[in-house]
Parts: structure tokens; sequence; C-alpha cells
């Protein structure tokens, strides 16, 4: 197969030429702008590498897409599939609870997730190739052993530390914790009972789980996110526990740090669509052009991805090929995927034609492996 008269989006450039793919992988770049013949007409669209996506939540809200309503696991999976793919997104972390947070559990959900991911990938059902991403909560007085059901499945990539206690990290204004919580139906004094509960568990688990994780993470080679980094501090903890990335830090200064201490900083695509973060905190495009923005995670929107990359390019705040690269080749590196996430030869042919409009980019097909997907 070759992919002809398109805008090739390389590491450093964005030139014009062809693709040509053989056996799944990328076999040869042409820089002629004429297309070869026989080759696919990409008609001058851009083509860039599959997406990579380090954390999204997406698949949850299939799950259980209303308040008590908790939806077929097989069927949920597909639907979120469906929807990563038109996104461009071409491997994906879906990331799972493991542990309860304030006034919440996650367990049963992960536990029909995970066999539900498992199901449509035997059968040959999925567009994206789906990776776990282990969002494990230390305040959870069974989290060790919730982890050790998970952590020798495969296909987990990511494990991420959190601590959703009130008052620290992404909740420290207890007002916006409380308005949250309220938005699931907890009344008040429910509230006041999560926030008791939690600094409890805090003061009991958190300290303890958070080393064992990183010890269990060591030894099997997964690497390890802190989370809602808000201090310098949080993040010196995190980096002495051998943690890599520090995923959405809610402020400059955790941010500032994570990049002294050479951890990569993922910050949400949504942030820099919108402009700023949904919940108060430090925005993207303020990090990014300070230079300490590595990476871009779609969160709960997983269109937001490709429409990030285009504003930070649009907005001129850093260059196509480097806005690219956040959501692709940096992300695919800090997760051992050297296989994918850049068009070079020789790597995994996940490419995804993209036309640019004057309402955003447009996603036209998705190849993964070389074969099209959407």
């Amino acid at each position: 197969m070759i992919l002809g008269n398109a805008r090739l989006v390389l590491a450093d450039a964005v030139v014009p030429g062809s693709v040509a793919v053989a056996g799944g992988t990328i076999a040869a770049i042409d820089g002629d702008r004429r297309p070869p013949p026989g080759a696919l007409d990409l008609e001058g669209d851009l083509l860039l590498p599959g997406l990579v996506e380090i954390h999204t939540d997406n698949l949850e809200k299939h799950l259980t897409p209303r308040p008590g309503v908790v939806w077929p696991a097989f069927s949920a999976v597909l639907a979120h599939d469906a929807q990563v793919a038109a996104a461009g997104i071409t491997t994906v972390l879906d990331a799972l609870c493991i542990g309860a947070g304030p006034g919440r559990d996650w367990a049963g959900i992960a536990a029909a997730a995970i066999p539900g991911l498992a199901a449509a990938r035997e059968a040959g059902h999925l567009r994206a190739e789906h990776l776990l991403h282990l969002r494990c909560e230390v305040t959870d007085p069974d989290l060790p052993a919730l982890f050790e059901a998970h952590a020798g499945d495969p296909s987990v990539r990511l494990v991420s530390v959190m601590d959703h206690t009130p008052g620290q990290r992404q909740f420290t204004d207890l007002t916006k914790f409380r308005r949250y919580q309220e938005a699931f139906g907890a009344s008040a004094a429910e509230v006041d009972a999560a926030i008791d509960q939690s600094r409890e568990r805090q003061a009991r688990h958190a300290a303890r789980h958070r080393a064992l994780l990183a010890d269990a993470c060591r030894a099997r080679g997964i690497p390890v996110a802190s989370h809602d980094d808000e201090t310098p501090e949080h993040v010196a903890e995190a980096k002495a526990l051998g943690f890599v990335i520090s995923e959405f830090p809610t402020t400059a200064a955790a941010a500032a740090a994570a990049r002294e201490h050479g951890m990569l900083t993922v910050l949400g695509a949504p942030n820099v669509v919108r402009g700023q973060s949904h919940s108060g905190n430090v925005s993207a495009l303020e990090l990014a052009r300070a230079g300490l923005l590595d990476m871009l995670s779609s969160d709960y929107m997983p269109a937001s991805l490709m429409q990030a990359v285009f504003r930070l390019s649009g907005d001129r705040v850093i260059a196509l090929p480097a806005a690219v690269a956040m959501v692709s080749r940096t992300p695919a590196r800090a997760l051992g995927l050297d296989d994918r996430g850049e068009i070079a030869p020789g790597l995994r042919a996940d490419l995804v034609q993209v036309r640019e409009t004057d309402h955003g980019p447009v996603v036209r097909r998705v190849w993964r492996g070389g074969r099209r997907v959407l």
C-alpha cells in the first residue's frame, strides 16, 4: 500500500510526499510531490502518526452512562473503541480506577471492563490497540489486594498513584470538592462523612501504599506516574520513589519541579482546547508556552487530543511536529512502545489522514498496523 499526495508530519518537519507500507510497517518515505502509480491519493491532506493516548476514562462513561445504569461490557468497549479510533487514536491506555476515592467505588467497573476488553480483543473487533492504565487510590485500605488482582495482566503499561483526599492536590478547595460530590447525588452530610473518612484513611494508608506500589511496579518494569502534584515537595516525593511522569500537575511550580527532576509532564487536552482547566488548575497553554508541557491526554474527551494539537500549532505556541510528538512519539517512548509514534521506516504503520478545515481538524482515515480501521 502506498499513501501519496500527502503532507507528512515527520519528527521535525512537515514535508510533501508519500509513504509505502508493507507487512504492517512503514517501508519507505518518498519526498516526491507526485503520487506514485497505484497510490491512494490523500488529496494534500496531512498524514500524522497514530495518536497514543496515555490516560482516558472514556470507557468508564460507556460502562456507566447514567447513575445507577451499568451497560454490558462488550458493547461498551466497542462503542468506546469506535470513538477513540474516530479521534485518530491508534493506541489507547484505558484508565481504570483501582480502589475507592472519596464517596465513590470503581472496583466493579474495572472488574467488568478488563474482561470486556479482553473479549473484544480476542474476537478481533478492536480498531485501536487497547492497553491498561491502573489508577491506584492510595487511601483505600484494600488497595494492595485490588492491585495484585490486576497487576499481572500483560496489558498493564502504566500505573498512576492518586490521593484524592479533600484539602490538597486536586481538591485544595473544599467548596469545589463539595460541589463535585453533590453533582453525583451526595448529600451535605454524606460529603462531610466522606471528608472525614478520606482524611483518616490517608493518615493510615497513603504513605505505605505509595511505597508498596513503587516497589511492585519497579519489580515488574511498569512506569509509574504521580497524579495532581500541587507542590515541588509532591514532585520530589514522587521522584524519590522512582516515578517518571507527573500527571496533571495542578500548578506551574509543580510542573517546573517535574522538569528539574527529569520527569515528564502530561496535561489534559481539554485544558488546551478550552484555554483553561475545568477545575481551576494551571493552564496547559501556559505550561506549553513556558516549555513545561511534554504530553497530552484526552482525559474525558477523546476528540480533544487532535483538537489540542492544532490549537497549539495554530496559535503558534509550538510547531506542528512538536505538538504531534506530544500525542505520539513522546508517550510511546515513555511507555516503552518503541515500535510506533512516528512516521519513519521500520516503525508500525499507525497513520492518520487529517484535513484542516475552518472548523478544526477532521480525521478522514485511520490505519493501525497498515490495516485501515476507519
